[in-house]
């Protein structure tokens, strides 16, 4: 049996302290497509997303950090963060120690257009 702890975190990352994101490109960055990644350290594992609004309108966003544990089972949400913001953001789920397969997900909408909403996964990690 594994037991989750969550160790309290700001929802904006400060982007000085971040290894860098995996999934993140300059193409990306340019169409306003959200990066995705995960950051680890002594305290714990937390999920990370870059956002840039291409138009500069509010954008809601949420990202979660997902557990799996054992393979098929479904994906747990152990973790989320979800914020209502216009023009650049780092945001962060708070610190989760586990050994179980995680994935983070960035899910964002346009706010004044809720029905454009648009998620992406990375990929599964130990």
């Amino acid at each position: 049996m594994t037991t989750l702890l969550a160790v309290p975190a700001t929802a904006f990352a400060d982007p000085a302290t971040l290894t860098g994101p995996v999934t993140c490109t300059t193409d990306a960055s340019a169409t306003g497509q959200p990066c995705v990644w995960h950051e680890r350290d002594a305290a714990g594992l937390a999920g990370l997303a870059r956002l840039t609004s291409a138009t500069g309108q509010p954008v809601l966003a949420k990202v979660e950090l997902k557990t799996q544990r054992a393979w098929g089972s479904p994906w747990l949400t152990v973790a989320s963060t979800t914020v209502l913001r216009s023009g650049p953001a780092v945001l962060a789920t708070p610190k989760v120690v586990t050994n179980e397969l995680s994935i983070v997900c960035v899910t964002t909408a346009p706010a004044l257009a809720p029905e454009q909403q648009s998620t992406l996964c990375t990929h599964p990690s130990a």
